[in-house]
């Protein structure tokens, strides 16, 4: 997990603020978060895209047991955990370079793809 990354965590959702960081966290996270609803439900899977700048702000998920897509407005979010693991870490575009220079370098195939583990 990286520094940068909300990996693990669970932010407040106290404030429109700090919900609306929360929502665009999510966005941006590899991972799986699990949003608990005002009625109590769960939702475990992929924030695929978050409309923020209208009336009616919601997040669009991709449900981790394979059910239909889903819009899910921002004020029916009373909780969000992200998953512990952010699938993406150490797999920056820098890195990416940095390892394949390395492997010019020393002569080695530079068959490297941008979904392998990378030891950093």
């Amino acid at each position: 997990m990286t520094q940068d990354s909300p990996a693990g965590t669970v932010p407040a959702l106290a404030t429109p603020q700090e919900r609306n960081a929360a929502m665009d966290r999510a966005f941006d996270f590899r991972g799986d978060v699990k949003l608990t609803l005002t009625d109590g439900r769960t939702v475990e899977g992929y924030v695929y895209d978050r409309k923020s700048d209208t009336d009616k702000p919601l997040v669009r998920v991709i449900p981790a047991d394979g059910s239909a897509r889903m819009n899910i407005p921002y004020d029916q979010i009373k909780a969000i955990a992200f998953s512990e693991r952010d699938p993406a870490a150490g797999k920056s575009w820098d890195t990416w370079i940095r390892k394949y220079v390395e492997k010019k370098r020393k002569g080695e195939s530079t068959d490297l793809h941008p979904e392998e583990e990378i030891d950093d």
